[in-house]
């Protein structure tokens, strides 16, 4: 052995020799300063010292190349062991003698960090091959698979090992896992007839993990990551080879294509193996990059560490693999320039680093001098490494911190002090980070201020998770899994390599602004069931890219409005308005939204065809209504104003269609004429996000017209009713353009008992001879949804007739104050919160417009208003209501209005400020003018106490309590 660096005389040093037996003492004598520094600085190698004496003896006597060969056909052997536990014990035997036999190498500097890797590699390959080959010749015992040559058990099994990383480069690290990739091919295979495939290949991959990696007494041999294969947590732990084949032609990342430069067949099937990577050459080495994919190949460092110049390089504690100027980034520097050049160079598809850095500088890639200092940098953080990893067999990375072990690591590496340790690690990084620094400098940057961002791999990275806590995510854990299914192309928008890879740029500046917007988790989960319904994603995740204000607005209906967010899922391109110039405008009025219709809408347009169009464009105006009110760009009323003229052109536009299919199919009749009357919110002018449509379908015709003209006549009642139909289904039905409004036709006399649609004459005499006094409520807000013909004025007077009735106020009253009661005590409410429904909320606020308008617009017809704001201001400027009252109850249903836009927009469900999102409670506090959710429910049940007490004076009648 060549000499090596003295160790200070230390306690353990000193327990050992005296726990070493005399005989092995003394063949262990002539090497002590090795045998010091080894169990000095790392208790697992005293361990083993003392548990193989013997073999320490030889190693220190005897030729460790040579050794290393025995110990590799020793393994090659054991596959005739007669049984499980044999090859267990017998294995691991071997490994802790390879460990011994290496980490003696090592640090008597007999072998550099090359030897040493390669000498890992050359072990951990005959264990693999030697468990394959034991575990199919137990199978063939039982009659489970017929092999073509038992003395080469894994020759045409079917059964392939590709190793991976640092196994399949040659580069294992003393105490690394093992990554490996398991494909089977059925038709190959020599299963027995009645043995399933993937069940029969999924068990037997167990029992090889088993072998390798459970724990004895004896220890283990090495830890085994099956987690590179494709999609980890959705394919089981072999995979068939034609669907690997498939995922990576149709699915596979840049990332994998990195990891997949490493490839090697390593055991089993060594043909099926090499087959399977030529047969995926074209995947891994593209001919040409577009600026894209070169970005996503870039994104494999960057969505690693934070931006550049962020975090500064410290020697105690650093991680040499992932920290700044570490392995992975050399290793990274490697990759990503072979990724992007050796699908046109061969010479730079190969596996090793410290080759490849060679090969790069040949083909003038890089300058010689980086390939020379980036080699010397590998190669002594590789060396620190491994003695990291001798300390306690353990998979770490990181440098000690306590000054006292840090002076220790340092001795045990083979430096005078830690001073000179601190002194050549940071020249060693900062060496590292410039050349990778200098790669990237031109590159956008991916990650986040707030630390690393990965979600490559198949597990969780733990300072990504950080990251993601430190920007405010509650369930990191679940978020980062979420993204690691996007770019695994799980769902149809990320199966295309260019919008994964657009994606990959995209996701940092996604979770910034949904962090900044305060949407945080509930935004990261509704982006995802967004993503889930989009067909494709590369065109928005390209406007998304040209247009970064739209992430923020992304970010506030995320965070904000669950209801809009999930219409936006479903129809993703309604988004596209929003870069449109005059979105923020003014929003288009009633002619201006009938011209646009008109243009893509003619009668004539088939009934399917014009439900498609009336839906994009419906909903992409909806769609820039609710963002305004969301934005708070334009008010509650406003918003209201606005829904209900994209109903009304709706309407009238369907009702056309419809009406001329029906003349086509049974023509006319003769003097026919109908008109719409709306209903409800949509009369009143006060439609929300989701407010259904009230509508009755009213028709007259000429005396003595009992039937329509076509070949396939009607009377006059089939005809209109079918008319009504097929406009509730042209307005209702789910069509490839999704679904548009729901109608509610209860509101026509005798309602549900009623026809569908209701001639004028039989209108009139309802309503005078026969309406109920809540019908008669009702009609306060009809309006009629039409050109202002000379029908739709004959049914405006009819309507305003039967308004102007005189009524009995104290019958109408309690009328009223009856159907109140009833209601507060059939339909439940939620509490204060259902603005609707409670008591001393919406509900009495129009129950009073309307009481008002019923029993005054005899004497007084400029009572009568359809909208319940306006209908309370002529009120009160008709004395109808006192001037204090008016203002209160202005004041209330302004609010009211408000609050139940925001909701209706926001949630598909009753508003809870408990379970409903931050930004949402937000706007309810802006909404109400108060600071927080608790004030802005007091101030909500005050205003509800206050309008509850006006009921009772003007109705007349006391209902319930007002904290129900």
């Amino acid at each position: 052995m060549l000499a090596t660096p003295a160790a200070e005389t230390s306690d353990a040093a000193a327990r050992f020799w005296q726990d070493c037996p005399a005989p092995d003492a003394a063949r262990l004598l002539p090497a002590k300063a090795l045998i010091d520094l080894a169990v000095t600085g790392s208790p697992y190698l005293a361990g083993l010292i003392l548990h193989h004496c013997a073999f320490a003896a030889q190693v220190l006597e005897g030729n460790p190349e040579a050794m290393l060969h025995q110990l590799c056909h020793d393994c090659f052997n054991l596959k005739s062991a007669t049984s499980f536990d044999e090859i267990a014990s017998g294995l691991r035997h071997k490994k802790a003698e390879a460990a011994l036999l290496v980490a003696l190498a090592d640090l008597a500097q007999v072998w550099d960090v090359d030897h040493v890797t390669n000498a890992l590699t050359q072990f951990a390959d005959a264990c693999l091959q030697a468990a394959i080959d034991f575990l199919l010749l137990q199978c063939a015992g039982k009659g489970q698979i017929k092999l073509p040559d038992t003395s080469n058990p894994s020759r045409g099994c079917g059964y392939a090992v590709l190793a991976m990383g640092k196994l399949g480069a040659h580069e294992l690290n003393y105490s690394s896992d093992v990554d490996l990739i398991i494909l089977y091919d059925a038709e190959i295979a020599p299963l027995a007839e009645a043995i399933e495939p993937a069940t029969f290949f999924v068990k037997f991959t167990k029992q090889l993990v088993s072998l390798l990696q459970d724990i004895s007494a004896e220890g283990y041999v090495f830890r085994v990551d099956l987690r590179l294969r494709p999609d980890p947590r959705s394919t089981q732990i072999a995979i068939a080879i034609e669907a690997a084949a498939a995922y990576y032609e149709s699915q596979g990342q840049n990332w994998e294509r990195a990891a997949m430069i490493k490839a090697r067949p390593v055991a089993g099937d060594l043909v099926l193996g090499q087959d399977f990577l030529k047969r995926i050459t074209s995947y891994i080495w593209r001919k040409y990059l577009d600026y894209a994919a070169i970005a996503d190949i870039q994104s494999l460092k960057r969505q690693i560490h934070a931006v550049k110049g962020h975090g500064e390089i410290a020697v105690q504690g650093h991680n040499l693999k992932l920290g700044r100027g570490g392995i992975r980034e050399i290793e990274l520097f490697v990759q990503t320039q072979q990724l992007i050049a050796g699908g046109r160079n061969p010479s730079l598809r190969g596996l090793g680093t410290v080759e490849m850095l060679d090969a790069l500088a040949h083909a003038k890639w890089i300058v010689p001098t980086a390939a020379t200092e980036l080699k010397s940098a590998y190669r002594f953080l590789r060396c620190l490494e491994h003695r990291i990893q001798m300390v306690d067999d353990q998979q770490s990375h990181s440098v000690p911190t306590a000054p006292a072990a840090f002076e220790s690591f340092a001795r045990f590496s083979g430096l005078a002090s830690g001073a000179e340790l601190s002194t050549k690690l940071r020249t060693t990084l900062e060496t590292v980070q410039r050349h990778y620094a200098a790669l990237f400098e031109d590159a956008v940057e991916l990650a986040s201020d707030s630390g690393s961002l990965i979600f490559t791999g198949g597990e969780d990275d733990p300072a990504t998770i950080q990251t993601l806590q430190k920007m405010g995510f509650a369930q990191a854990a679940e978020i980062s899994s979420i993204i690691r299914g996007w770019h695994f192309g799980r769902y149809a928008a990320m199966r295309n390599a260019r919008a994964r890879e657009l994606l990959t740029e995209l996701v940092p500046t996604i979770l910034k602004n949904f962090s900044q917007n305060g949407a945080y988790d509930q935004a990261v989960f509704a982006f995802d069931n967004f993503l889930k319904g989009l067909p494709a994603g590369v065109q928005l995740f390209s406007m998304l890219k040209a247009n970064p204000n739209l992430l923020e607005l992304m970010a506030q209906i995320l965070g904000a409005a669950p209801r809009l967010a999930e219409q936006l899922g479903h129809q993703p391109r309604i988004l596209e308005a929003v870069v449109r110039q005059d979105f923020f405008s003014v929003l288009p009025n009633q002619s201006q939204l009938t011209a646009e219709f008109d243009a893509v809408i003619a009668k004539t347009t088939p009934r399917e065809e014009a439900m498609d169009r009336a839906r994009v464009l419906a909903r992409e105006h909806q769609f820039r209504v609710s963002v305004r009110l969301l934005a708070e760009t334009i008010s509650a009323e406003e918003a209201g104003s606005a829904f209900t003229a994209i109903a009304d052109v709706v309407v009238q536009k369907l009702l056309a269609v419809c009406l001329n299919e029906i003349c086509m199919a049974h023509g006319a009749i003769k003097g026919g004429q109908c008109a719409i009357i709306a209903l409800g919110k949509l009369g009143g002018r006060e439609m929300t996000a989701s407010s259904d449509l009230d509508l009755m379908l009213v028709y007259d015709h000429a005396t003595g017209a009992d039937q329509s003209d076509g070949e396939k006549p009607l009377s006059p009642s089939q005809y209109y009713a079918r008319l009504s139909q097929r406009l509730v289904t042209a307005l209702t039905a789910p069509t490839a353009e999704g679904t548009l409004f729901e109608v509610d036709l209860r509101l026509r006399p005798s309602g549900n008992q009623g026809p569908v649609a209701v001639s004028l004459a039989s209108f009139v005499s309802y309503q005078n001879d026969q309406a109920w006094t809540w019908e008669k409520l009702a009609l306060t807000r009809a309006r009629i949804v039409g050109d202002n013909g000379a029908f739709e004025q004959i049914l405006f007077d009819a309507v305003k007739k039967a308004l102007c009735r005189q009524r009995d106020v104290n019958q109408t009253r309690a009328d009223v104050s009856a159907m109140r009661e009833l209601m507060l005590k059939e339909q439940k409410t939620d509490g204060p919160w259902d603005i609707k429904r409670s008591l001393g909320g919406w509900v009495d606020i129009e129950f009073i417009a309307q009481f008002i308008q019923i029993v005054g617009a005899h004497e007084n017809p400029d009572l009568l208003s359809q909208n319940t704001m306006q209908a309370l201001k002529l009120a009160g400027k008709a004395g109808a209501l006192a001037a204090g009252q008016m203002a209160e109850l202005v004041s209330a249903c302004a609010f009211y209005n408000r609050l139940m836009q925001l909701q209706r927009l926001a949630l598909p469900r009753q508003y809870d400020p408990e379970t409903s999102p931050k930004r949402l409670n937000e706007a309810v506090c802006r909404a109400a003018a108060m600071p927080d959710i608790a004030s802005s429910l007091a101030f909500l049940q005050e205003t509800q106490l206050r309008v509850s007490g006006i009921f009772t004076a003007i109705i007349g009648r006391k209902i319930g309590s007002a904290t129900e």
